[in-house]
């Protein structure tokens, strides 16, 4: 929260805050408030008036409180967005379930650093705040209300107004006197159903600025007070009047022509398209607001072996809390008792439940299908991965294309312009034509047909509904210059073990001698394996647990020989494994085919093992970090969007090109250092490629920002999600190929939003000065431009 302190107070140091910004009806709007905070000192300023929020950054020398004045003196409120700060410095993305347990150093702030930390909150919050702060729950209630009072304005000057535009538009049904039930009707209309726009174009002028409330407000209030001259000085007030509704400006003489409907019925249909567009930006930003409502509200918290439920915000690192099924799990942790099976859809769009056990890393915000679970909690707060998704889909809403920052541009010009371009279509018509009536209602018509809105709103809608099915799907969009890479990208480089890779040493093979039973070889084995550490012997006893599907026998006399292997007594057997020179170290010779089984062992990549028994060698095991199901597929997905794979590793060259086999890769760079990940990205780049990366690693940082596309496995560290412009939380490498089809179906939808946005003002404009169109036509029309931008980037909520 801010305090007063922080919103009056000099910052010491570059300071970044959100800004609720209320009082923005279109895009100039928008383009005026940040072209006047960026011309503030050491101010550098987003503003989106889709979401209606600015991003600030600002330096030394430069306070809140002024920047939120700038803003007033603009014309418009401001009200800084409380969003809390991460504990500790991580990743926007830690490592999800299941995937891999945190270390010690990586489960969060210490018990002192938490209860400092909570001291200092306490501290801050005990300071009352110089401006009030707006929760994002409570801007969205604000919006919410906003919307309902828009619609009963809606209403209430649809119900005035249809009898008035029926009235003009079918001559039959004008009867004696009737202009003047038209103008008791369409009175309140005017003043207040288009009070809204009147008060924002009075509010602009006296700052010296125009908007499109300024060309509404115009033009209606023109079309209003020809009609009241004419009722009143003119003969349109006479009993027996009567004229007839053309869609273009032609009307009869001018003394007796009224336009009620057109001011009645312009700002019915822009109270429509205003609440139209409200509505689709609510929807394009219900994935945002679902994603961060998704947590749970309590928690059963063990005190001394005692359930204690308590808010969700009271839990601290290192608590354990208890999840029963068909609850969700409070926050981001380790298992510490139970086993059961998690489902993750809701963050990672996997349907299939996960199986957790002890040791196990959990997210908060998952469901606990089956067991009870006892969770420790890691991280807590912003620091959870619900958290960091939430802040990096809403960064990513609030960036702008470089499209859109050309459509800003004009909007900041555009109002003044048009505002030039009727005057010049009113003096023209004067000139040739000498008629007053057809002059006036084309310059009506070139106020109300311009509309600068539908320009404003066709990036950042497109952000708002692209970025929010990324992240239900499992994918997360940093911002709108990620969605330009993918355009351009034709290569993607993937990093081997963990992204084409489980990462983690399985039993692949198992060759015995003849006689021998391959169950009891894997019994043996695994028992003895089980008592080692090391990665391969564990990959081989789980190997032996799963193929047998029985328990592992104890062990006796374990000795660990370094560098060689294991041995020890099992089942009364003097067992053997390890390398084939432990057991000829023994005196055991190992017979033709198992050797011939090393030799194809090492030819594939694998680790070879021997095993003996007895004084007799028995079998042969093959471990290997195991390639995951989904990525042959992958790679195929990857190739048909036109992108040519590339495998990179540090493993020698037979593994890695064992893998590529395995999925179809051509190009492999095998054994390269981890500082040589960048150099293979520059020299791919060199030859004219565009490249994208994809990794999961602390060595793969380096090589992902190098990249001009990065891909980040949600189940890597938090180095690389940090360096990477994609994050694929589910660490599915068939994800990528549909983070890449999303992002370019995103931009697409942005590009067509801005054609279309372009296009309408660039036709619409000469219809309306050559007198081709009816004011209240161009109003119907202006008002639909915006809500056919909005409701085409509302299909990117089907997007699979």
């Amino acid at each position: 929260m801010y305090s007063a302190t922080e919103a009056a107070a000099p910052a010491a140091a570059s300071s970044e805050a959100e800004l609720a910004i209320g009082g923005m009806t279109c895009a100039s709007c928008a383009a005026r408030i940040e072209k006047k905070l960026n011309r503030m000192d050491g101010v550098t300023a987003t503003v989106n008036y889709a979401t209606e929020k600015a991003r600030v950054e600002f330096g030394a020398g430069t306070r809140l409180a002024d920047v939120i004045a700038t803003v007033e003196k603009t014309g418009y409120t401001a009200q800084p967005l409380q969003r809390p700060a991460p504990t500790a410095p991580a990743s926007p993305v830690p490592p999800p379930a299941t995937e891999r347990t945190p270390p010690a150093d990586e489960t969060g702030p210490t018990e002192k650093a938490v209860t400092d930390a909570a001291d200092t909150k306490d501290t801050v919050d005990a300071t009352p705040p110089a401006r009030p702060t707006v929760t994002a729950d409570a801007a969205d209630t604000d919006a919410a209300g906003a919307l309902s009072a828009l619609r009963q304005r809606l209403v209430v000057s649809a119900v005035l107004a249809a009898p008035v535009v029926l009235l003009a538009m079918v001559p039959a049904f004008q009867f004696d006197n009737w202009q003047w039930l038209s103008l008791t009707l369409a009175a309140p209309v005017v003043v207040w159903g288009g009070l809204p726009f009147h008060r924002a174009s009075w509010t602009n002028l006296r700052h010296g600025a125009a908007t499109m409330d300024t060309l509404v407000s115009i033009g209606t209030l023109a079309a209003f007070g020809w009609s009241l001259w004419a009722l009143f000085f003119g003969d349109a007030g006479m009993t027996g009047m009567r004229h007839g509704f053309d869609f273009t400006v032609s009307r009869t003489e001018g003394s007796s022509t009224i336009y009620l409907e057109v001011a009645a019925g312009v700002i019915t249909f822009i109270l429509l398209g205003r609440y139209l567009e409200a509505k689709s930006k609510r929807k394009a930003g219900s994935a945002l607001r679902a994603l961060m409502h998704l947590g749970a509200k309590d928690v059963a918290v063990l005190q001394g072996g005692t359930e204690v439920r308590i808010p969700v915000d009271r839990l601290t690192v290192g608590d354990r809390f208890v999840v029963r099924p068909g609850e969700k799990i409070a926050t981001d942790g380790a298992v510490v008792e139970g086993a059961s099976a998690v489902d993750a859809s809701m963050l990672t769009g996997e349907s299939v439940p996960v199986d957790v056990n002890v040791g196990d890393a959990v997210t908060g915000a998952t469901v606990n299908v089956s067991g009870r679970l006892v969770v420790r909690a890691t991280r807590i707060g912003a620091d959870t991965q619900l958290a960091r998704m939430a802040r990096l889909v809403e960064d990513a809403q609030n960036g702008k294309a470089a499209a859109q920052r050309l459509a800003d541009r004009i909007s900041a010009v555009f109002v003044p312009v048009v505002l030039l371009i009727a005057l010049v279509t009113l003096v023209v018509w004067l000139l040739l034509t000498d008629d007053v009536t057809a002059a006036f209602t084309a310059a009506v018509a070139v106020l109300i047909i311009a509309c600068p809105c539908a320009l404003g709103l066709a990036t950042p809608t497109a952000l708002m509904v692209g970025t929010g099915r990324g992240a239900q799907l499992g994918i997360l969009i940093k911002g709108p210059e990620a969605l330009e890479t993918t355009r351009r990208i034709d290569t993607i480089v993937l990093d081997k073990t963990g992204t084409v890779t489980t990462g983690r040493m399985t039993l692949q093979d198992i060759h015995v001698a003849t006689g021998t039973d391959a169950s009891q070889t894997l019994r043996l084995a695994g028992a003895l394996e089980h008592a080692s550490e090391h990665p391969i012997a564990q990959a081989i006893a789980t190997g032996a647990r799963e193929r047998t599907g029985t328990a592992l026998p104890a062990v006796q006399d374990f000795v660990n020989v370094p560098g060689l292997g294991v041995r020890g007594t099992v089942d009364g057997h003097q067992v053997l494994v390890g390398r084939p020179k432990l057991l000829t170290d023994a005196g055991i010779g190992v017979p033709e085919a198992l050797s011939a089984a090393l030799a194809d062992a090492a030819a594939r990549g694998r680790t070879a093992v021997a095993v003996a028994w007895d004084g007799e060698a028995r079998g042969v095991l093959g471990v290997a970090d195991a390639i995951k199901d989904s990525s042959a597929a992958a790679v195929a997905d990857l190739r048909a969007l036109g992108l040519r794979p590339v495998l990179l590793t540090g493993d020698n060259r037979a593994v890695a090109d064992s893998v590529a086999r395995a999925v179809s890769i051509d190009e492999v760079y095998a054994e390269v250092l981890p500082e040589d990940k960048v150099n293979v990205i520059e020299r791919l780049q060199a030859e004219g490629r565009s490249v994208a990366m994809v990794g999961d690693g602390v060595n793969d940082a380096a090589a992902l920002a190098t990249a001009d596309l990065g891909l980040a496995m949600g189940t890597g560290t938090d180095a690389a999600i940090e360096a990477s412009d994609l994050t694929l939380v589910r660490g599915d490498l068939k994800v990528a190929a549909d983070a890449i089809r999303l992002s370019r179906r995103t931009l697409a939808t942005i590009k067509g939003n801005l054609l279309w946005a372009f296009g309408y003002n660039v036709l619409a404009l000469p219809l309306a000065a050559f007198g081709l169109l009816n004011p209240m036509i161009a109003g119907a029309a202006m008002a639909f431009s915006s809500v056919f931008v909005v409701t085409n980037s509302l299909r990117l909520r089907s997007f699979t």
